[in-house]
């Protein structure tokens, strides 16, 4: 065989890329410490700015995390005071039977359609709304009518008897009062509130009992479609829940100026732990969350 016979070979070289080896996962744990950190000190330093009241619920529900869940009034039906079961079937018969009453009453029988009473999370509303013609106030006047005088006597009858507090708001529609820039809407729903606060506390209802007397003028509107219409003047007597902690430590504000004092009640002085109690763990032993419960005033070492 001659050289021209002869054939070299063709050596093909496949070179392969791609990463040296299998990384494995450990950056994710080290990612997971690092959003945990994160979210840990944004708790604290929300609790750091947060009222008293606020740290305390959270103090306790790590204490606690059952007994405290409505400290703050968030349950899982959402936020506001809690409603017990009694106080929702105290506040229906209180619903049912003033309806029935005001049906009784043949004087009052036509305008049933202008008294709302709802039950809500706040407790039992009764709203005395108006109609073009004024039905509960004069027109333009924070003077009662004779309708309106007959209505809170019959509600100051049966409201003086229950523990509840009351709260009475007043409200207008969006039609500029005057132009007198001295009495308003703002002066016109207080004013009236007012005088709903009065005429109720003739009737029987204790002095203590309304512990609110709000002027909103045409700020919250029944019917935000028609700011004019008449609907939006209203009044609205709250008849609150019993089960309101901090309804007994309010202070009654009027427009009168009185403010009866509340004494403050004194909390229980906390006892000494024993010098046993007090020694702390080592930082180095504590977990991520014996740390955040530490930094919560007064949570359990």
């Amino acid at each position: 065989m001659t050289a021209a016979n002869k054939v070299q070979p063709i050596i093909v070289i496949k070179r392969k890329s791609g990463h040296a080896g299998h990384h494995g996962g450990a950056w994710k744990v080290a990612y997971a410490d690092f959003v945990t950190a994160m979210m840990a000190l944004f708790i604290v330093l929300w609790l750091m700015n947060s009222s008293d009241k606020v740290k305390k619920a959270v103090a306790g529900y790590f204490n606690d995390p059952k007994g405290t869940g409505s400290l703050l009034g968030t349950t899982m039906n959402g936020t506001g005071t809690t409603v017990q079961p009694g106080s929702v079937d105290n506040l229906q018969k209180l619903k049912e039977k003033l309806e029935q009453q005001i049906l009784e009453r043949k004087e009052l029988e036509n305008l049933s359609k202008q008294i709302e009473i709802t039950i809500s999370s706040e407790g039992l509303r009764i709203e005395l709304l108006e109609d073009k013609n004024g039905t509960f106030y004069q027109s333009g006047s924070a003077q009662l009518s004779g309708s309106g005088q007959e209505l809170l006597s019959l509600l100051a009858a049966e409201l003086k008897t229950l523990p509840n507090a009351l709260l009475i708001e007043g409200h207008t529609d969006a039609t500029p009062y005057s132009s007198d820039a001295n009495y308003s809407n703002w002066e016109l729903s207080a004013d009236r509130a007012n005088s709903a606060r009065r005429l109720l506390q003739q009737f029987g209802v204790r002095s203590n009992q309304v512990t609110q007397v709000r002027g909103y003028a045409d700020q919250l509107l029944r019917v935000k479609a028609n700011p004019a219409d008449p609907s939006n003047r209203r009044v609205s007597i709250l008849v609150k829940n019993a089960d309101d902690p901090g309804r007994n430590q309010q202070p009654v504000k009027t427009f009168d100026g009185a403010t009866p004092a509340v004494p403050p009640v004194a909390a229980p002085a906390a006892p000494a732990a024993p010098p046993s109690a007090q020694v702390k763990p080592s930082p180095a032993k504590l977990g991520l969350m014996d740390k955040i419960k530490s930094m919560i005033p007064g949570a359990k070492k």
